[in-house]
């Protein structure tokens, strides 16, 4: 694919001129631009349209005065064709605010530039051809009346352990499965599953939303709401936010 044309946009001027540097550095992309708020920024975006030279991805301070980071991804959604949205902040209490936008990745000041380089990547092969996905993994037998069912894992939103024995909750009922959680737990993990919680692997996919409250954290699956324990809360949350789990399965 062609040279990205990205916009950083931030509202302190040394910060703005560190992260259009780097972005500069970074071979994959032809075209900075730079705007000092949100307005400015959304009148580059329209300028670049209007010259047939669109953005492919806007690099986004959070806290900025007047049009702030979060509403500006917001609008940027709406659009026909949006660009990514990359957030670099300092502050990481924005992250879930990220996950609801979609956007492609959520960096920390300072950015070091292997971070803002893997930012880069995200955006680049989200705007290509997305890599090619793993194979689904074999479907699980269950048995119905005496009557062997096989359940595809992309039907499973979320599974619970049962001892050695492990309940696979779907759309249409569950089905108490003899294999334990850890198996599953390991079976799945490229297609998109993911380990929140002792008792329980839930389908990335099937994430409906995700709640940080007093320092507790829950996720919502399949109408559900399930703990996430403190060990596995921030990968769940960076998984959410940066979508490394977009090609399994789906």
């Amino acid at each position: 694919m062609a040279g990205l044309r990205v916009l950083a946009v931030d509202d302190e001027l040394p910060a703005l001129d560190d992260l259009a540097y780097l972005l500069r550095s970074d071979p994959r992309v032809t075209e900075v631009g730079t705007a000092r708020d949100g307005a400015a920024a959304l009148r580059s975006l329209d300028r670049a349209l209007a010259e047939g030279r669109p953005v492919d991805a806007v690099f986004l301070d959070i806290r900025m005065p007047g049009l702030d980071g979060l509403v500006l991804g917001r609008l940027l959604s709406r659009f026909a064709a949006p660009p990514k949205i990359v957030y670099v902040t300092a502050y990481e209490g924005h992250a879930v605010d990220a996950f609801e936008i979609k956007a492609e990745d959520y960096l920390l000041k300072p950015v070091r530039r292997e971070r803002l380089a893997e930012a880069v990547r995200r955006v680049a092969e989200a705007s290509g051809p997305g890599p090619r996905p793993p194979a689904e993994p074999e479907p699980v037998p269950v048995e119905l009346s005496g009557v062997t069912r096989f359940v595809p894992a992309a039907e499973v939103h979320y599974v619970e352990a049962h001892g050695d024995y492990a309940r696979l909750h779907t759309a249409s009922g569950s089905h108490l499965v003899r294999i334990p959680l850890n198996t599953l737990e390991e079976r799945w993990r490229d297609a998109g599953f993911l380990r929140v919680h002792r008792s329980h692997l839930v389908a990335l996919r099937h994430v409906e939303q995700l709640r940080l409250d007093s320092g507790r954290c829950t996720v919502r699956v399949g109408g559900i709401e399930l703990p996430v324990s403190r060990r596995h809360t921030r990968e769940l949350r960076d998984l959410l936010v940066r979508r490394d789990w977009r090609g399994a399965g789906t």
